[in-house]
């Protein structure tokens, strides 16, 4: 006996989706549209559920700059936001608590929390200085921060 398929329609798609985790409203129509659904079922899917709430691009900015802040740079989480299709306006207003204070802050713990000692040689110095780089942080800000240490121990 075989089973047959349940098709569902594009908002309860949508509803499994976000029942997993937060999505952006881009991101979710390409989820969609991948699995066969149809444009026009698809915008109407994703009004009505931005409508009762359940969909928000800002709380998913929200989500993603809570999850990544302190781990990578400004930089890094606004080019991940906008690659998510969310608004520059969003972006900013999400990131309006992200400071330049708080970057320098959060390259230090991540230091500490990676490293927690000076490099001893050059090896080491540009092995550390590779990590920080590769979380977004600038040259000038990893330099500004190993000396802040140096000059602390």
């Amino acid at each position: 006996m075989k089973k047959e398929k349940k098709t569902l329609t594009a908002k309860q798609q949508a509803i499994c989706f976000l029942s997993r985790r937060e999505y952006s409203r881009a991101e979710l129509a390409q989820r969609l549209l991948r699995s066969g659904t149809a444009q026009d079922e698809t915008e109407v899917a994703l009004d009505e559920l931005e409508r009762l709430g359940l969909l928000s691009d800002e709380r998913f900015a929200e989500a993603l700059v809570r999850r990544k802040q302190g781990k990578y740079s400004k930089r890094v989480i606004t080019t991940q936001l906008k690659e998510q299709g969310i608004d520059r306006d969003i972006i900013d207003s999400t990131l309006t608590a992200f400071d330049e204070t708080s970057e320098e802050e959060d390259v230090l713990k991540l230091w500490r929390q990676r490293f927690g000692k000076l490099p001893e040689n050059e090896k080491e110095k540009n092995k550390q200085i590779r990590f920080l780089i590769a979380r977004g942080y600038s040259p000038s800000l990893i330099f500004k921060t190993l000396k802040r240490v140096k000059d602390e121990g």
